[in-house]
């Protein structure tokens, strides 16, 4: 029988639950075989109740990832059927719209049993190097192009790890190894997130997470109804403009505050793009919600409660309502998107709230190294796949200046360049912080980066782009300034596309700008300290610092010479 506890213990308990999710996220980093799991921090993970619903999630990860896994645990459950639910068994799934919205992205889930019973699930999620097909990037017409794809199916029954999905998964990929490694540290972070949550209900003497289960869902929802109370009821519409892929996309977004719940519907929106830049609606959801959430209940933990009252919908077949076939595998790029629109309308109804537009999406490449074929070259060339995760700059916030190559809304981390050259026969000639990129304003937008990328002299490689930004850049609100377009050139100065797979012989560099974030309020009004400090920095330029903020040339000097003589400047 499960014991009845105080409110007290029971908090507690909602606090192990988090600590427990944690632990499961640091272990699949710890084993994880590709570098965007163990250095960008491309995952999530989460603990559920046996009927499906998200009681807690990892504070390591992505909003992408965790709250569209917050639905898929219920796709498992209507997949395999409880009577087919063993002790021992792992699921997996890498549907874009049952799982978190696109092939690269392994969703692996695994009932949790105590004492005989099934008393809840455990999920994880991880983007893996390769998935095979056209490999990662926009240029697949069907999501039958993009890889394999792995229906909701038994990675292990009983203990049993199923021997044919490894057979398929090694002959369809490029890089077997590092996935297949992959699949297993999803399943082992599962098992050990498990161990932890049954050495927590034996602690706590329970046998079943129902009571447990009530207490979060009653006070996440009750919390999150009091933070949308507080607000003023009204109705607003945002847009925003983006590159897309041969054609720009429009977002609109229509945001509704109701007494108990705020509705975000995106009619009006593009429709679907021929290429692989469309968005299932589920991870439309994930950042919607997030961007809300952040803005209205930003200390309530994450959970299926404290995400109801935030109602997302979208016209079927619109960009950001992609169903199959479409093509899916850049989703982030337009998803990543979603939380600038949906904050264009919410700052119509909360000013002063909301940052100012910011890079957006990731900033990420993938090169598809080969060993080249015009000279005889050494056997120890050899092909690989690269993925490097990049960000540009926040925008500027309402009372504080954007951060610089920060990843808003994902979260990830940067890859460090050693740990990226690491991975095969790429060279990083240049990585460094991209002066005068950040939006003017009185909070200066974050600045974006420069990267300079080739490859050892016995290999060439297709370099697939998968940036935005060029056309658009961020836009500044309150008076302030937009933020620098990305760019992205040959070593000899020939523009590239900002998206698609590009060819790069060998001796070849891709040159690349990453964009800054947008300014927040009239530059006039900035701390002139705060534009010294910037310039002794080397955030922003002399010229800025004089023709945006007013420094004279007789403050440059003397920031100079401080500089000079090893002073700091505040």
């Amino acid at each position: 029988m499960t014991k009845k506890h105080s409110t007290v213990a029971s908090q507690v308990m909602w606090n192990r639950l988090i600590s427990v999710v944690e632990e499961q996220a640091q272990a699949l980093i710890r084993t994880a075989f590709s570098t965007s799991v163990r250095e960008a921090g491309d995952l999530s993970a989460g603990v559920y109740a046996v009927d499906g619903q998200m009681l807690a999630q990892a504070v390591t990860g992505t909003p992408g990832h965790v709250n569209a896994m917050a639905d898929s645990v219920a796709h498992f459950i209507r997949r395999i059927g409880y009577p087919n639910i063993f002790e021992g068994d792992v699921y997996v799934t890498n549907d874009p719209w049952e799982g978190t919205g696109h092939l690269h992205d392994i969703t692996v889930v695994t009932p949790a049993f105590h004492q005989g019973q099934h008393v809840g699930f455990l999920a994880c999620t991880a983007h893996v190097v390769d998935i095979g097909g056209r490999g990662f990037g926009a240029d697949g017409n069907s999501i039958y192009e993009e890889g394999l794809y792995i229906p909701i199916m038994k990675f292990a029954e009983r203990g049993e790890v199923n021997q044919t999905l490894i057979a398929i998964l090694r002959g369809n990929v490029r890089e077997p190894d590092q996935v297949v490694g992959d699949f297993y540290a999803l399943a082992t972070c599962n098992e050990i997130g498990q161990r932890r949550l049954i050495d927590m209900m034996a602690e706590f003497e329970i046998s079943k997470l129902d009571g447990i289960a009530e207490f979060i869902m009653e006070n996440s929802r009750r919390a999150t109804l009091e933070c949308i109370a507080a607000l003023k009821p009204g109705q607003a519409s945002g847009s925003m403009t983006i590159d897309g892929y041969s054609n720009p996309v429009e977002i609109h977004v229509s945001l509704d505050i109701q007494k108990d719940r705020i509705i975000c519907d995106f009619t009006g929106t593009s429709g679907l793009d021929k290429k692989g830049i469309n968005v299932p609606l589920v991870y439309t959801k994930a950042y919607a919600c997030y961007a809300l959430k952040c803005a209205i209940a930003p200390e309530i933990p994450n959970n299926a409660a404290s995400l109801a009252p935030f109602e997302i919908d979208a016209p079927e077949n619109c960009i950001v309502n992609a169903v199959h076939p479409a093509p899916v595998a850049l989703r982030h790029v337009i998803g990543h998107m979603i939380p600038d629109a949906v904050y264009n309308a919410l700052d119509k109804l909360l000013p002063d709230t909301v940052p100012s537009e910011g890079a957006g999406t990731l900033c990420n490449f993938q090169v598809s190294l080969r060993p080249r074929t015009d000279i005889q070259v050494p056997k120890s060339a050899v092909r690989a796949e690269v993925l490097a995760f990049n960000s540009g700059g926040a925008g500027a916030r309402p009372t504080l200046d954007g951060l610089s190559a920060t990843a808003f809304p994902s979260g990830v981390k940067t890859m460090p360049v050693e740990a990226t050259e690491h991975t095969g026969p790429i060279i990083i000639w240049r990585k460094e912080l991209r002066p005068d990129s950040g939006g003017v304003g009185e909070f200066r937008g974050g600045l974006g980066q420069y990267m300079e990328v080739g490859a050892t002299e016995d290999h060439e490689f297709d370099f697939s782009a998968m940036f935005d930004r060029v056309d658009h850049p961020a836009r500044g609100r309150q008076g302030g300034g937009n933020g620098a377009p990305t760019t992205i050139t040959r070593g000899n100065g020939e523009l590239m596309n900002g998206k698609g797979k590009q060819f790069v012989p060998s001796g070849g560099r891709v040159l690349m700008a990453f964009p800054g974030g947008a300014g927040y309020g009239d530059p006039a009004k900035r701390d002139l300290n705060l534009v010294r400090r910037d310039y002794a920095r080397g955030y922003i330029s002399a010229q800025t610092a004089k023709q945006d903020y007013g420094l004279t040339d007789e403050d440059i000097n003397n920031v100079d010479e401080q500089v000079k003589q090893g002073e700091e400047v505040q």
